[in-house]
């Protein structure tokens, strides 16, 4: 499951009105998320929740759910 605020997050940064983000959903599968945008997006993830990633957490990221997943246990770990 992905959180409504990591969907804006993404949507925003990728300028999409509206697209349906699931768990399952990989990067490749959303318009204009190529190479460049990842950067950005993952950018705007750590200022929106205060985090950061590392490296080899991101490469190990498959889809939005293993993202979603990193995100909370990043969140949890800085409170």
């Amino acid at each position: 499951m992905v959180s409504e605020r990591l969907k804006k997050v993404i949507l925003k940064v990728l300028k999409l009105g509206d697209f349906d983000l699931q768990g399952s959903t990989k990067a490749f599968q959303v318009p204009g998320w190529d190479s460049l945008s990842h950067v950005s997006i993952l950018s705007a993830i750590e200022k929106e929740y205060r985090i950061r990633f590392k490296i080899s957490e991101v490469l190990s990221l498959n889809n939005l759910e293993d993202l979603q997943l990193l995100v909370n246990k990043k969140v949890e770990n800085a409170v």
